[in-house]
C-alpha cells in the first residue's frame, strides 16, 4: 500500500472510475469508506459489498497506448496458473473498459479476513511472526517456483543497465539461473497470522533466490526480521545465485530510489551491497530508463 496521491485531480479520476466499476460489477461500497492505493496512485482498492458477501474491488489504470502486458495481465494470469493451494484472495471476475486518455480494469476478489503485516513495503517495527507462518510461505513459493512460464518479472537486458549503473563495476551481471517468483515480496503483499500473499501483477521469471532477498532487503530496517528472513532461506541466499539475486533487488530498489520510492532504505541497502561486493557502492545519479521488455524499472 501506498500514501494517497498529493494530486487531488488523481484521487478525485480514481474515485470516479472506482465507483463506476461498482455499478458495472454490480456491487456496494462497504460502510468503512476504507481506500488503499497503489504505487504512484496506479491503483485504488477498497472492500465491497455483493449479492453473495463481502469481497474487495481493485482498480487499475494506464495510459492509453502504454499498458504493459507483464504487469496489467498478471492477476488474470496468476489466477489459471498458480496453484490453488497457494494463499490468495481468489479473483472472482474482472471488466476493462476505456476512458480517454486512459485505460481501466477492475478486479473483484474474495475479501479475506486477515490484513497486511504492514501498510508499507518495509518492515519498520518487529513482526511476531508464528513458526507455521513461515513454513507456509516457504511451501507457498516453492509451489511457485515450480510453475512454468514465459512471463519475466525482470529480465536480463534490465540487469544488464541497472546492475553496473547502481553498484559500480566490476560486477557480474549475467544471471546463472531463473526461478518463477512472485515478483514484489514485501511486508504489504504478505498477510499474518494466517498467510495470504497479496498482489501476483508481477510475478514471473526472475533471478533464484528473487522473492527471499526481495523479502530481505524490505527487512532490513529490523536487522532481527532481515536474520529471520536469512535464517530461513538459507539454502537460497547463502548460495552465489542467491547472492546475485541479493544484488539485482538492491539494484532495483536503489534505481526506485532515485524516483523517490523507499528512500529510507537507500543507506541500508548501499550497506548491504557493500557487504556481499567486498567494497563500497558508489553513488548514481538517475538517467533515462533503457528500452527493456517489462516494468521492473523504476517500480515501487
Amino acid at each position: 500500500m501506498h500514501a494517497q496521491p498529493r494530486d487531488h485531480q488523481v484521487v478525485e479520476r480514481m474515485r470516479a472510475a472506482h465507483h463506476h466499476a461498482r455499478h458495472i460489477l454490480g456491487v456496494q461500497a462497504d460502510r468503512t469508506l476504507y481506500e488503499a492505493w497503489g504505487w504512484r496512485g496506479r491503483t485504488l482498492s477498497q472492500p465491497v459489498s455483493t449479492s453473495h458477501g463481502p469481497a474487495w474491488l481493485r482498480l487499475a489504470c494506464s495510459p492509453t497506448g502504454q499498458i504493459a502486458p507483464t504487469f496489467w495481465d498478471g492477476n488474470i494470469d496468476a489466477e489459471g496458473t498458480i496453484p490453488p493451494t497457494v494463499p490468495r484472495p481468489r479473483l472472482q471476475r474482472s471488466h476493462d473498459w476505456s476512458d480517454e486518455p486512459w485505460e481501466y480494469r477492475a478486479e473483484l476478489y474474495d475479501r479475506i479476513a486477515v490484513r497486511p503485516i504492514a501498510t508499507s513495503p518495509a518492515l519498520t517495527t518487529a513482526a511476531d511472526l508464528p513458526r507455521a507462518w513461515w513454513k507456509a510461505l516457504r511451501t507457498a513459493l516453492d509451489q511457485v517456483a515450480a510453475v512454468a512460464t514465459d512471463r519475466f518479472t525482470t529480465d536480463q537486458n534490465y540487469l544488464d543497465w541497472v546492475m553496473p549503473r547502481f553498484l559500480g563495476q566490476p560486477v557480474d551481471i549475467a544471471a546463472s539461473s531463473w526461478t518463477t517468483a512472485h515478483g514484489d515480496l514485501h511486508y504489504a503483499n504478505l498477510c499474518a497470522p494466517t498467510l495470504h500473499i497479496l498482489d501476483w501483477e508481477g510475478w514471473g521469471l526472475a533471478p533464484t533466490g528473487y522473492d527471499a532477498a526481495t523479502l530481505h532487503s524490505y527487512s532490513l530496517h529490523v536487522p532481527a526480521a532481515a536474520a529471520c528472513v536469512r535464517s530461513e532461506f538459507a539454502d537460497l541466499l547463502d548460495t552465489t545465485a542467491g547472492r546475485f539475486a541479493e544484488l539485482v533487488v538492491i539494484a532495483e530498489l536503489l534505481h526506485g530510489a532515485t524516483h523517490g520510492d523507499d528512500l529510507g532504505l537507500v543507506g541500508l541497502l548501499r550497506n548491504r551491497a557493500a557487504d556481499l561486493l567486498g567494497r563500497p557502492v558508489p553513488s548514481a545519479a538517475d538517467e533515462p530508463i533503457p528500452s527493456v521488455s517489462v516494468c521492473s524499472a523504476g517500480r515501487g
